[in-house]
């Protein structure tokens, strides 16, 4: 009887303990990581070398001392898989990886002002054709438009039920898409008629906030750090993006354009007189525009709200932007300080 407990005890003694003291250590001499950094794996509390690990990341097999190339910017899961010859656990760690560019600043130039409806709280801006296309927030009152800028008149105004707060909006294939907030659905307009021809409900993105289109992809924020890719056709979530810079992640961006495979961005609090400029197959953000004074040359009054709508004009190759309830539209160039 001794015997089979000594032998049942010595077994055990063999299995890997899932210890809570079991953690992956990673050293590295970058303080924030990158793509070019380069990484030490270890386990912390783990003393019996006959153990075997073997290291991945993001499912795909990595060596011990390896450097994060395969890496995506954002966030990247780090696996260990410790075993012997009758048993193995899996630890996890989360790791932010960061560009490895630091932004180039640019500023503006304003070209033209036009007016804006001032009662207007802009959520997205976008022009096709000859006409520019807004939409506006708020509930009771948010709305869909179609402006002749330069002429100072609206075509077309549609108004969303009270219940709806409106964000933003993109023009693609032959139809406008329009975002609300919390509701977790967007609507679908007929860009001649302008009529709803239907909706869609969001998947994993947490809120609506700016929309745009690269002509065969739409590009979705929702208030965090990711911008979502949607497919153009049943607008459902295809993969996302992370927003970083060399040493942060961007979170509340906002209105969205694509220029020239470039995603311009509005972003909310992270600091309201800059636009952000993203690599759209990245993430990654290669400049910072600094709208710093634009909004003292609009009418101050007690609603007045932060820089938000960014549209690029094709034709005149610059871009227009506004504010929530601001009384001007600016056609300004930007350039690299």
């Amino acid at each position: 009887m001794r015997y089979l407990i000594f032998l049942v005890v010595f077994i055990c003694s063999c299995g890997i303990k899932k210890s809570p003291d079991y953690k992956i250590i990673i050293d590295s001499s970058d303080e924030f990581l990158n793509k070019n950094s380069s990484v030490n794996l270890a386990i912390e509390g783990l003393v019996n070398t006959d153990f075997k690990v073997i290291y991945y990341l993001n499912g795909k097999k990595i060596n011990s001392n390896s450097r994060l190339l395969n890496s995506r910017l954002g966030s990247n899961t780090i696996e260990a898989i410790i075993s012997n010859n009758s048993d193995q656990i899996t630890l996890s760690k989360e790791i932010d990886v960061f560009s490895n560019i630091s932004p180039k600043v640019y500023t503006y130039e304003i070209l033209n002002e036009f007016n804006h409806d001032i009662s207007s709280y802009t959520q997205g801006l976008e022009f096709h054709g000859e006409y520019l296309y807004e939409s506006t927030g708020l509930n009771g009152y948010s709305s869909l438009k179609k402006i002749d800028l330069f002429k100072n008149k609206v075509i077309e105004t549609r108004f969303l039920d009270k219940q709806y707060f409106g964000e933003g909006l993109t023009i693609i294939n032959n139809k406008i898409i329009q975002l609300t907030w919390k509701s977790k659905v967007g609507f679908i307009y007929d860009l001649d008629t302008f009529e709803m021809v239907g909706s869609f409900n969001y998947g994993k993105s947490t809120e609506g906030w700016g929309l745009a289109n690269d002509g065969t992809n739409i590009f979705k924020s929702d208030g965090t750090e990711k911008i979502w890719l949607l497919d153009s056709e049943n607008y459902e979530e295809i993969n996302h993006l992370e927003i970083v810079t060399n040493n942060k992640k961007i979170k509340n961006i906002n209105e969205l354009e694509i220029v020239d495979n470039q995603i311009y961005a509005n972003t909310y609090q992270f600091n309201n007189d800059v636009c952000v400029i993203i690599n759209k197959d990245t993430g990654e953000v290669t400049g910072i525009i600094n709208f710093k004074g634009l909004r003292d040359k609009v009418r101050d009054h007690p609603e007045l709200d932060v820089l938000n709508g960014i549209a690029y004009n094709k034709k005149r190759k610059t871009f227009f932007v506004t504010g929530k309830k601001w009384n001007k539209i600016f056609e300004i160039r930007i350039f690299k300080v």
